[in-house]
Parts: structure tokens; C-alpha cells; sequence
């Protein structure tokens, strides 16, 4: 419900703060007073396109504001979640800003948002009708929306959404799995040559360093022996070995320690250097003994090293580059192998889920079919006692070619306000006041279904006098009901029925004209009708007559 509209140097509007109520709000005024731009910025602050044109002279900017109480509003909650804000005590601010440089700025609760957020969150918050642009029941997509609300078709259309979403993402698999597969069939040959050209190798992981390292030991072979046999001789083997002079060394140090036990420490060290030098010398000895001399290992081992270069230059950096090549190519000749029966099983996935949708949206079209009729057979009648006796309302189903996400139809809201005239589309009527009062006995027949909490009407009453009148004032009371509603009006018949009655001014202060609202009490009430019904507020026959009114109202 829209709380507070604050409006700063918008056109004549040097500082303006309209309060509404719960119910029928109703704003008049002379022609002229502003009553058609405080309408133009509440529509600035739902979405409009800005311009510089609309700051007031001498002012740097304008600004729109508007004070929401959404403390119940579960869905616009959810998309305020979404967006990372939070209503502050169930209250929420939009706030639109035009410069006249031309930038123009947004924001919600305070935080800076793009006019297109702060529009969608506005469109969910009031319905102004008046704007052809604001008029939520002339988008088709509204439209279809309020006639599953009216035939409580909301769960057959979600589930229409969702199979339709789950075929259209089995049929994008299918797509992708089709060009899958025709690229492997393409490239099968090249990927059943590179598996078995590896494969036929039989490369084990790490094979290349084992057959590195063997190469240089058979390719070193005379050097390793020389080299490991004189270690041998001079360590342990040899006359004059290093072990033997050890073993001299021993015997010497055990007649010191017989004569001076304090170095006995002094033998471990020695006994330790003698066995060491003993193992390394046998080691070298049984090293030298199994030196391998074998030229046909030697020749083999450089033909496989060659063939894995070979391998490696063609399909990898690595060895583990080119076992791993070979394993993806199997595996894409396997899935190619498997396509028919893969394509199979999707195909009657695809085709299972697109007969469920097929079903779903046949019971869907049969609640639309059933519901269009009735909410026809309720609209043409108050259109009737609106002021257009010749009215028809139908609400055309237009069937598609093939199922979308909202259905197998598209609906359209169709209608002709004179006899003899074939009903068109409700966004092409033309007259704004005929417009209003068609969309004024949808919503009072769809109050119950609409989501938008807060109605906003303006030239409802063009062209409208007499009973129709009393009629309209009615109907607009009943929608009130339901809904907050927000009319700008001359009527007196229309304005004798508001909870909330306003009337805008228009003043001048040091020769610049300045837009007022006033809320209007009882007796200020009274006059205010008087003027409207064109009487002299001092005459006791026009105020009884006045007075009159808002007692029957």
C-alpha cells in the first residue's frame, strides 16, 4: 500500500507530500492545478522514461518518492531478498532522481539501484491507469496471469512452466549428445589409429625414466666395472688395501688403550671406519661381478626409447600425456559404440516428458476455455452500466503452433465499445476515459484475484455524467474493498465516496505558480463538492445538496 508520495521540484511542485489511506483516496481540483503532474510523477517513479524537461526552473534536480507499506507482501519480499534488500519496519522507499544535466538516479531503502529495478519492484506495488505504458492488464503476459488467477489455474500453469522448462533442457541434451556423436563418427577413424598405434605399444606409466637409466649403465658398462673393481682392490682386495692398513691400525690402538684406557672411545671410531670400509669394498666387488655386458639388451632398449620419443612427438609432452590420449580416444569410440542406445534412452525421455506437457497444457487450455467465458459473461454487464451500453468483452484464445512455457494459447483481452464494431485488442482503444472504465469493471470483477495491491485511475471519468456516474463511483468503492485505489477525478458523485478526500491547489508565491495538496475535512469537503457541482458555496440550497450527497454516498 502506498503510504506517502513526495514529490520536490517536479514541474509547478516545489515541495509536495500527498498521505494516503487504506481504500478509496480521491484527489480533485480545478483544471489546471496539477492534479495530471503529481499523476506524472507517481508514473516517473513506477518506471517512465526521465527527462531534464520535467525540474522545475531554477531547480538542479527533481525528485520522486514514494513510502510503501509491504510488510505483507510475500512475493515482492522474495525479490527484494533476491536483490539483496530489506524493508525497514515493513516499510520500503523508491526514490527516483532527474538532474537537469540529465542524469538521472535511483534508489531503494536508501541504496542505489538501477531505474529498471526500482520500476519492477513499483509495477508490483501499483497498477496506474491513465498511461497506456502502466497499465499492467494490457500486457499480454498480465493478461494470461489474471485469467488463470480468475480460473485458478496457477498450478496447472506452473506445471505447464516446469515440464515445458525440463523438455526444453532434454532436447538441448539430445542436441548436444547429436553433436556428440556426429563429430566422434567423423573423427573415428583418426581416434581408432591414434588408440591403436598406442595402445599397440604397450607404454607403461614412468617406462621411459626405467629404460633412460638401464641405457646409461649398458652404454657405460667397461667403465663401470673399471671403476667399481679398483675401488674393490684398494678398499678391501688389493696387498696393500685400505681395509688391511686398518686392521694394523687396530691391533696398535689396542696395545695404546692396554697402557691408556682413557682413549678407549677412541677404538669404536676405528672399528667403525674398519667395517665400513669393508662393506664398501665387498659391495664394490659383487657390484663389478654383476656389471650387465649384453649388446642385444643395449640395442633393443635404444629401439624403444626411440619408439616412445616417436610417440611422445606426436601425441604429448609426456609419457603420461600419451597413455592418457590414447585411454580419452577409446572412451569417445565407446560412446560412439553406445550412441544408439544412448540416443534411445533420450529420445524417450524427451518424447515421455513432451506428451506429460502436451497433457498438462490441455488441462491448463481446458481451465483457460471454461474461465473465458465467465469472466466475459462478468465484465460486458458493468461495462453496460459504466457508460457503454454497446460494449462487448471477449477474451480470445489464440492457439499456438507449438507449446510455449505459459501454454498452448496465447490470450488476448479483446473488446468494442460501440454496437456494430468487431472487438479489437484492449491495447489499441484509444480513449483514455474508455479505456479506464474497461479496466475499472476488470478490476472490480478480478479484486479478489489481483496482486497489485495499490490502483491508481485517472481520466476514469471522461465523458461520464448522470447515473453512470453514481454507478462508476460505486464500482470504484467496491474495488476499494479490496484494493487501495487512487483517483483523480471532477465528479462529485465519484468524489462524495472517498475515505480520503484531497484537493490539489494551485498557488502563486513571489510570481512563480506552486502546486498544494490539502486533505479535506468534513465541511471543507462539503464545499469542495459544491464547486464541483458548479453551485455557490454560500447558497444553503447548494451545500443541503452537497451534503446530501456524501450522506447517500
Amino acid at each position: 500500500m502506498l503510504l506517502e508520495l513526495r514529490i520536490r521540484n517536479y514541474a509547478v511542485i516545489d515541495n509536495l507530500g500527498i498521505r494516503l489511506a487504506p481504500g478509496l483516496n480521491i484527489l480533485t481540483g480545478e483544471t489546471g492545478a496539477g492534479k495530471s503532474i503529481i499523476v506524472g510523477a507517481l508514473s516517473l517513479l513506477l518506471g517512465e522514461r526521465a527527462s531534464s524537461e520535467l525540474v522545475r526552473p531554477g531547480a538542479e534536480r527533481a525528485t520522486v518518492e514514494g513510502v510503501f507499506d509491504v510488510a505483507d507482501d510475500d512475493v515482492l519480499l522474495s525479490l527484494l531478498d533476491e536483490q539483496g534488500l530489506q524493508p525497514e519496519d515493513g516499510l520500503l522507499i523508491l526514490r527516483r532522481e532527474v538532474a537537469v544535466q540529465g542524469r538521472n538516479r535511483a534508489w531503494v531503502n536508501g541504496s542505489a539501484a538501477t531505474a529498471t529495478l526500482v520500476g519492477e519492484i513499483g509495477a508490483r506495488l501499483v497498477d496506474l491507469h491513465g498511461q497506456h505504458e502502466h497499465q499492467a492488464l494490457l500486457r499480454p503476459d498480465e493478461q494470461r496471469a489474471i485469467l488463470d488467477a480468475y480460473a485458478d489455474a496457477g498450478d496447472a500453469a506452473r506445471r505447464v512452466a516446469s515440464l515445458h522448462a525440463e523438455v526444453a533442457s532434454l532436447r538441448r541434451e539430445l542436441e548436444a549428445f547429436e553433436a556428440r556423436r556426429r563429430e566422434t563418427e567423423q573423427r573415428a577413424d583418426f581416434l581408432r589409429f591414434q588408440a591403436d598405434e598406442i595402445e599397440g605399444a604397450a607404454l607403461k606409466a614412468g617406462e621411459d625414466d626405467q629404460i633412460e637409466e638401464r641405457l646409461r649403465r649398458l652404454e657405460h658398462a667397461e667403465d663401470l666395472v673399471r671403476d667399481s673393481g679398483s675401488l674393490h682392490d684398494a678398499l678391501y682386495a688389493g696387498d696393500e688395501s685400505i681395509s688391511s692398513q686398518l686392521g694394523a691400525l687396530r691391533r696398535t690402538l689396542r696395545r695404546l688403550l692396554e697402557i691408556d684406557p682413557s682413549q678407549e672411545d677412541a677404538q669404536a671410531l676405528l672399528e667403525t671406519a674398519y667395517y665400513n670400509i669393508e662393506e664398501l669394498g665387498r659391495r664394490m666387488g659383487d657390484y663389478a661381478a654383476a656389471v650387465e655386458f649384453d649388446p642385444g639388451a643395449l640395442e633393443r632398449l635404444r629401439r624403444r626409447r626411440d619408439q616412445i620419443i616417436r610417440l611422445k612427438s606426436k601425441y604429448g609432452e609426456t609419457l603420461a600425456d600419451v597413455i592418457a590420449l590414447a585411454e580419452r580416444a577409446r572412451a569417445e569410440l565407446d560412446t560412439l559404440e553406445n550412441a544408439d542406445m544412448d540416443r534411445r534412452d533420450l529420445e524417450s525421455r524427451v518424447e515421455a516428458r513432451t506428451q506429460a506437457l502436451a497433457d498438462a497444457a490441455g488441462q491448463l487450455s481446458e481451465l483457460r476455455e471454461a474461465a473465458s467465458r465467465s469472466i466475459a459473461a462478468d465484465v460486458e454487464p458493468l461495462l453496460h452500466e459504466l457508460g457503454l451500453p454497446g460494449a462487448r468483452f471477449i477474451v480470445q484464445l489464440t492457439a499456438r503452433e507449438a507449446i510455449a512455457v505459459h501454454g498452448a494459447e496465447d490470450v488476448e483481452f479483446m473488446v468494442a465499445l460501440n454496437r456494430g464494431f468487431e472487438p479489437r485488442p484492449l491495447r489499441r482503444v484509444a480513449s483514455g476515459g474508455e479505456l479506464a472504465r474497461v479496466m475499472l469493471a476488470l478490476k472490480t470483477v478480478l479484486a479478489r484475484h489481483d496482486r497489485v495491491p495499490t490502483l491508481v485511475f485517472d481520466e476514469v471519468d471522461v465523458g461520464v455524467g448522470g447515473q453512470v456516474a453514481h454507478r462508476l463511483g460505486e464500482t470504484l468503492a467496491d474495488v476499494a474493498r479490496h484494493h487501495q485505489v487512487f483517483v483523480i477525478t471532477h465528479l462529485p458523485q465519484i468524489a462524495s465516496r472517498a475515505d480520503h478526500h484531497l484537493r490539489v491547489e494551485k498557488e502563486e508565491h513571489e510570481g512563480t505558480a506552486l502546486t498544494r495538496v490539502h486533505d479535506l475535512q468534513e465541511d471543507e469537503r462539503v464545499r469542495e463538492l459544491v464547486r464541483m457541482l458548479g453551485g455557490d458555496p454560500a447558497d444553503t440550497e447548494s451545500l443541503e445538496h452537497a451534503r446530501k450527497l456524501l450522506a447517500t454516498a
